[in-house]
């Protein structure tokens, strides 16, 4: 024997009926809280924060090559 029975409600209507939480809330916390988070990272990601983030690393690099270049062109070691 087989039964089927079709029943129109919202979800909310069915979540009601069967005892479950309601977890719209704390979705929506959370939904402000990811859109926070990548709107910080958007940001981080402009080119003038990464050229102040990278420049000073970038420079100290480059002269540190220039050490190696003349090192080896002079026969000297580097300390």
């Amino acid at each position: 024997m087989k039964i089927t029975m079709d029943v129109e409600c919202t979800p909310e209507e069915a979540r009601a009926f069967l005892g479950l939480p309601d977890v719209k809330p704390m979705q929506e916390q959370l939904m402000r809280e990811v859109q926070d988070r990548m709107t910080a990272n958007i940001r981080a990601m402009e080119p003038e924060a990464m050229l102040r983030t990278w420049l000073p690393a970038t420079l100290k690099g480059f002269e540190q090559m220039q050490e190696i270049f003349m090192a080896q062109m002079t026969g000297t070691k580097r300390e």
